[in-house]
């Protein structure tokens, strides 16, 4: 990738340059003589495939916005003394998505580096390619928090995998109790209050650590902190996850607005989470309506039964006929086991590992990972192609 630096301090465009060019052999590093303020000069006859801006201001907003719309194939990356909520929602509608604080280090700077080169399909980036995987209740009580914290910890624990979870229930998310007693230092909130910081590093320090592989980001301690998450922010926070860990599972709230559509948005898998009443079922139709009504591919969407019994009056077929959309997997119903595990804050498959809840756990688990291995096209199709 062709990169050019654009700063009115020549000690700091060899300082980024310097760093820029140990991200890799196919990075192709120079130093611009326009200035931040004028990015519109860094095109001289050769389009660059990315535009540092050092030391940007506010100011700068408007050319910034002219460069981006008339070379939409350049990706900025902005470094930036700003860190209002105000200039970063001008520098995202700008057309902005990297957004690094003054004298960054040189792996936020690479961490950067590889999200664009993860946007664009670059081979040979050294991006992780993590999926993710949005778990939301098709109805208060379904059971999507304890799944989604406790498929973590398999994918984790037995599977090896790096596994970060994001309680996006911003008005009452207590993922965190389900599987651990650690209180958060930080949340969901206060990293988007500080979204300015984000890199890996950032966001790592933000989580708890559940387990070596298995990093939990909690909802906002105070429901009224909930404002303070947009969509953009959670856009920036999946796509450094991603880059970042195997998995991203995103325990999404109930209600549908702009923040809770952005990891549906980005997700590889939905799974909304449901059992066999009809005050379930009508909710999970009416969800699934709604998907579909926003462009949502039924590709994507895999239900999932929890609490499940053979013998209820209503079948999964049913389920499937009535919901228009597949069954991905049944979770039987073991409320004993599944109330010892949330009351102890213990995972399942740590405290019965004989469990028939944690046997599907498992089976869930070992079908992801199974799938994201193997390489090319068709990751959604094989995956439904096995059940």
């Amino acid at each position: 990738m062709k990169i050019k630096i654009l700063s009115d301090s020549n000690d700091n465009a060899e300082r980024l340059r310097g760093a820029l060019a140990q991200a890799g052999k196919m990075m192709d590093v120079a130093v611009g003589h326009a200035t931040s303020s004028e990015p519109i000069g860094a095109v001289n006859g050769t389009i660059p495939d990315i535009v540092v801006l050092d030391a940007f201001k506010a100011s700068g907003l408007a050319a910034l916005e002219q460069m981006t719309l008339r070379y939409p194939q350049i990706d900025p990356i902005v470094i930036t003394a700003e860190t209002s909520s105000d200039f970063l929602l001008k520098a995202f509608r700008a057309g902005v998505r990297e957004v690094l604080p003054s004298a960054p280090t040189t792996e936020a700077l690479h961490a950067a580096l590889a999200r664009i080169a993860h946007k664009r399909g670059v081979t040979g980036s050294p991006v992780a390619d993590g999926k993710i995987l949005a778990m939301t209740s098709c109805k208060g009580g379904s059971g999507a928090t304890f799944l989604a914290t406790n498929l973590a910890w398999v994918l984790a624990a037995v599977h090896g995998k790096r596994v970060a979870l994001i309680d996006l229930n911003l008005q009452f998310g207590d993922a965190a109790m389900y599987v651990t007693d650690q209180k958060p230092a930080s949340n969901l909130a206060l990293v988007c209050q500080q979204i300015h910081r984000l890199d890996a590093a950032f966001l790592a320090s933000a989580m708890i650590e559940v387990a070596p592989d298995f990093h939990l980001l909690a909802a906002p301690e105070d429901p009224a902190h909930a404002t303070d998450v947009k969509p953009e922010h959670v856009e920036a926070i999946l796509k450094v996850a991603r880059a970042n860990y195997d998995f991203v599972i995103v325990d999404v709230g109930r209600s549908l607005d702009a923040v809770s559509l952005q990891p549906f948005d980005m997700a590889d898998m939905i799974f909304p989470v449901v059992q066999l009443t009809l005050p379930f079922i009508r909710e999970a139709k009416r969800l699934v309506a709604v998907l579909m009504s926003l462009g949502y591919p039924m590709s994507k969407v895999g239900l999932i039964v929890n609490r499940h019994q053979k013998n209820a009056e209503i079948g999964l077929q049913d389920l499937e006929r009535t919901v228009n959309a597949k069954v991905f997997k049944a979770v039987p119903n073991c409320y004993e086991e599944v109330a010892a595990s949330v009351n102890q804050g213990e995972p399942i498959a740590r405290l019965a590992k004989n469990s028939p809840v944690t046997k599907a756990l498992r089976e869930i688990a070992a079908s992801l990972d199974t799938v994201q291995e193997k390489n090319g096209k068709g990751w959604l199709s094989r995956l439904f192609a096995t059940h």
